[in-house]
């Protein structure tokens, strides 16, 4: 008995380490449960098993209360037991029953329990330590002592998105945990078969922070290891890398013993294995006798006994919640041959000022700042002196101090800070500099921030604004950094998308985005950044999301459009106006949620429509709107509604083709010309 020997050398207080056990015997009930469930079929879900890891979370339940916040992955319902995910909705979950914590929307891979502080569960591999950031900030900035706790396997800590987050944390000294347990396979690949690191704790250095390594399997050395860790990132020494090392006994997913072990590892493995080791350790210490450990393993049974029948008791979730919890507002989902009218926005009567759309940016920035402490912003190059790339930020940073916050250059590592500073009721505002960049952190966007409210079953969600440029149309950017990149954010459900024409938009539009309860992005145009002026109203001007406007009243032909397109719509308007061909021109505003009503009742008078964009036109915005239309209106139509956007290549660097394959308001006007032929 080595080990116990080991443990009996190391203080532990006896009501620390039965309580430990209690938590080992509980999670290790549930990984019972559940494997005699899938080998019965009683249970249909897929399972990734912990058998092994059970002392990692278990030892650090004493340490942590409910108001510490945790992060974890797909192999982590080790984690929610020991953090206090009640075993109910967690059995009621994993079954997709509309009893589980997350209305069965989420299962197993993606639990969220924000009242015990499980505030996300990730199928991503290491995609929750950008998120674990954001939790951490938000305790910081409101001078909690909360401290979140990030787990992950060590396949993730191959993941950019790691690197990215301790890189982030470091620099802002945030109080997390980065816990690696390290349970020697990255799914099914040992590791030195993907790294030559020789350790992974070592890699903290060089982000600026303290990396340990201990025994996930010894109970009494890891929880006296973390015992001071968290001591210490909860008195504000910054973070820590932590390796728990320790054996996966089971398969990647499934039900049966590992088989990426030797014999003769598997059985070193079982010996060290923290349930039984953990029990011996109790009766030698003459701390539990064995009827008391009887006691509290009978009890953990009982406990997911009751929790396996309530769930199995529980109703499958219905089709009826398919489209709840996607937005705050139901009526926000498309849906073929929707019509919701939506209030335009109030008039304007106050004060107003000629600003550049990028003055009316920063004016509603400064206002969100004053009217809610919970708004901050963040992104590359917001502070002093830069003030932004397109300075949006001048002067804010000296005034507002950490409300203006500075990134490295780091996608991933900006948005999974926004989105989980966002879970816990901040409201973040992050600039992506091009909206050709989102595709390097599409993943923390569309499978994180857009679809956290759903797969919590609106337990959580994301109150997030995302601010980006799209710089086609003036040439000399080329192709990563001219596209207009909507259609790809369209396609995903739980985002709103926004793309004001001009400064009063912007501002008015943006305001919205801010105090909205569900991830907002707006596109702003390069092109009209600085040379539009117009008289913007001063003061809390909102213009609600969801209503398009008329830019120009006509009666032949409906133009919808958004964006820097609006101009050039107008433009060709005017020209066709000279030839007797009266154009209406609709400003979409909001793309989602999109303004169908306002559209048919323009179509329904003039009876024909063209839908413009800068976007490839291939797969774009227009497509789904003329379809829409001409399955609606087919009957009320005086010709197909048609679509017109970019030609279907990257944007070229050259100011002549560019100009030539972007619509424009002479190539408009001569789509409109052919439509009414």
């Amino acid at each position: 008995m080595e080990a116990a020997k080991k443990s009996k050398d190391t203080a532990i207080e006896d009501d620390t380490l039965r309580e430990i056990y209690r938590q080992i015997s509980r999670i290790h009930e549930v990984d019972k449960a559940i494997k005699a469930g899938l080998s019965s079929g009683k249970f249909q879900f897929t399972y990734w098993p912990m058998t092994g890891q059970e002392a990692i979370p278990a030892a650090i339940a004493p340490l942590v209360t409910k108001d510490d916040y945790m992060v974890t992955i797909y192999r982590g319902i080790h984690d929610q037991v020991a953090k206090g995910v009640p075993l109910k909705g967690l059995f009621a979950e994993a079954l997709g029953r509309v009893d589980g914590v997350n209305k069965g929307k989420g299962g197993s891979p993606h639990i969220s329990d924000p009242a015990s502080g499980s505030m996300l569960t990730t199928a991503i591999v290491g995609a929750g330590t950008p998120i674990a950031n954001g939790l951490a900030l938000a305790s910081k900035m409101r001078g909690t002592k909360a401290v979140t706790i990030v787990n992950f396997g060590d396949g993730a800590t191959s993941i950019g998105a790691v690197h990215e987050a301790m890189n982030l944390a470091g620099l802002w000294k945030l109080p997390v945990i980065f816990m690696c347990q390290n349970n020697q396979m990255g799914e099914y690949t040992r590791i030195p078969d993907y790294t030559a690191s020789k350790d992974f704790a070592s890699r903290a250095a060089g982000y600026g922070f303290k990396g340990v390594q201990l025994d996930g399997n010894d109970p009494v050395a890891f929880h006296n290891g973390m015992k001071s860790i968290i001591e210490d990132v909860r008195n504000g020494n910054g973070p820590v890398f932590v390796e728990a090392m320790t054996v996966r006994l089971s398969l990647h997913a499934g039900v049966g013993d590992t088989n990426h072990l030797t014999k003769e590892e598997l059985a070193a493995a079982k010996e060290a294995w923290p349930v039984p080791r953990t029990r011996a350790l109790l009766l030698e210490q003459g701390i539990c006798s064995e009827a008391e450990l009887a006691a509290i393993d009978d009890a953990a049974k009982a406990e997911v006994k009751e929790a396996v029948e309530y769930a199995l008791a529980s109703a499958v979730t219905g089709e009826d919640e398919m489209l709840l919890d996607v937005y705050a507002d139901p009526t926000v989902v498309p849906r073929r041959g929707q019509r919701v009218k939506r209030a335009e926005e109030a008039p304007h009567t106050g004060e107003k000022r000629e600003m550049a759309m990028f003055e009316a940016i920063q004016d509603a920035q400064e206002l969100a700042l004053e009217l809610d402490e919970s708004v901050f912003f963040l992104g590359e190059d917001i502070g002093e002196e830069a003030g932004g790339v397109f300075k949006c930020f001048k002067g804010m940073q000296g005034k507002w101090g950490e409300r203006v916050r500075p990134t490295p250059i780091a996608e991933q590592a900006i948005i999974g800070a926004a989105t989980g500073a966002a879970l816990v009721g901040m409201r973040p505002v992050a600039e992506i500099m091009f909206c050709d960049f989102v595709g390097v952190c599409l993943d923390q966007i569309v499978n994180h921030a857009a679809k956290q409210r759903y797969m919590s079953g609106g337990a959580t969600h994301v109150p997030l604004t995302i601010r980006t440029i799209a710089g086609g149309g003036i040439g000399g950017f080329g192709a990563q950094h001219s596209q207009s990149t909507e259609a790809l954010l369209l396609h995903n459900p739980g985002l709103k998308i926004v793309y004001p024409s001009t400064p009063t938009e912007a501002k008015g539009l943006l305001l919205s985005c801010i105090f909205d309860d569900d991830p907002c992005i707006q596109f702003e145009s390069m092109m009209l950044t600085y040379a539009l002026r117009e008289e913007v109203p001063l003061g809390d001007y909102r213009i609600p999301l969801g209503v398009a406007k008329v830019k120009r009243a006509g009666s032949d032909i409906s133009v919808i459009t958004y964006g820097w397109q609006v101009m050039h719509c107008l433009a060709a308007a005017e020209e066709l106006a000279k030839e007797g061909i009266d154009v209406e021109v609709i400003d979409l505003r909001t793309l989602l949620p999109l303004d169908y009503e306002r559209i048919f009742t323009s179509v329904e008078k003039t009876g024909r429509a063209l839908i413009v964009h800068a976007a490839t036109e291939f797969c774009g915005l227009g497509a789904e709107i003329a379809s829409t239309i001409n399955e609606e209106m087919f009957t009320r139509l005086k010709a197909p509604a048609a679509r017109f956007g970019a030609a279907y290549a990257p944007i070229a660097y050259s100011k002549t083709i560019e100009t030539a394959q972007m619509p424009h308001a002479g190539s408009i006007a001569a789509r409109v010309r052919e439509l009414l032929k």
